[in-house]
């Protein structure tokens, strides 16, 4: 089974409530694993103090990483009393979320939890949040944590693209899976298997007379059907908790999320990066804007983060 035994916990001193926080508590309530609460934090003004040498401009910054060390401690000081294993990390970095993935690199973090918020969907493809960045080039599981609660027996979304015979999709797929059963344990949830196929394309119903969308649409949606039959036999999920919908992903996801009040939606990233991802897209980003529940994004097996390199 799937474990998280080292948690990166990216805290936001700019809100209230720190809900990856909450979030990593309830884990680390009912699995043993370390929590590192991490922020990553920068003051431009401090590098442009042309007057100040270098050694008082470090002393500054120093001071500046001090006093939010003393916040986070002020924050988790109740849940260390209580035996909770909780670390604390404040690096001084200007881009975020290198911080956060540098850290997974060397320090072999399971997961990474993070808040998030809903982000303007043009904003979204010309400047990109972090929580796109960490969600492109993590190479751990990413959990961006929204305001819906966890429920006992609640229900817990697999996000799967099946009728793909792709390697790099059935390889995601399975990691998908693992990681929706894993939690689904933990939380005493149901994993709710969620497939969408796409419907006839207009084009190819225009422009050839013979086509018969019906047949068509009733191929691929048995294609589907099957194969989501097959993935849910070998990961011991109930038929009656699997669900084939045509559609694109980022409509039939929410709306089933909606329905079946899912606490989290499990969806796997391929991690597009520059101009595909610009115009393209992923299909976890165009997703997460319009859920109200937890995503908890996965990457394929062989991903390699861009960042390794460096």
């Amino acid at each position: 089974m799937t474990s998280y035994a080292n948690i990166l916990v990216v805290l936001d001193p700019s809100v209230v409530e720190q809900k990856a926080l909450g979030r990593a508590i309830e884990l680390a309530r009912l699995q043993d694993c370390q929590l590192t609460a991490f922020l990553s934090i920068y003051d431009f003004s401090y590098e442009m103090t042309t007057m100040l040498s270098g050694e008082e401009r470090e002393s500054m910054r120093q001071a500046v990483i001090a006093d939010r060390e003393l916040w986070i401690r002020e924050l988790v000081a109740d849940y260390q009393a209580a035996g909770l294993r909780i670390d604390i990390q404040v690096v001084w970095h200007n881009r975020p979320f290198e911080a956060i993935v540098q850290a997974v690199l060397e320090q072999q973090f399971d997961l990474v939890i993070k808040g998030t918020h809903d982000h303007d969907v043009l904003k979204s493809m010309i400047f990109t949040p972090t929580d796109w960045h960490v969600l492109r080039k993590c190479p751990c599981p990413v959990l961006l944590v929204k305001d819906h609660d966890w429920p006992e027996q609640g229900n817990i979304i697999a996000a799967v693209n099946a009728g793909s015979e792709q390697t790099h999709h059935s390889s995601l797929n399975q990691r998908i899976l693992q990681q929706a059963n894993a939690l689904a344990t933990l939380l005493h949830s149901k994993v709710q298997l969620v497939n969408a196929y796409p419907g006839t394309p207009v084009n190819i119903a225009i422009e050839i007379p013979e086509f018969n969308p019906q047949d068509y649409n009733q191929n691929m949606k048995q294609h589907h059907q099957l194969a989501v039959q097959k993935l849910a036999a070998e990961f011991g999920i109930p038929q009656e908790q699997t669900h084939v919908a045509e559609g694109m992903p980022e409509d039939v996801l929410p709306r089933l999320a909606s329905e079946l009040d899912a606490e989290m939606v499990v969806i796997g990233t391929i991690g597009r990066t520059g101009l595909s991802a610009a115009i393209i897209g992923n299909t976890a980003e165009h997703v997460i804007d319009r859920l109200d529940c937890d995503v908890l994004a996965v990457k394929p097996a062989n991903f390699v983060c861009p960042l390794s390199k460096n």
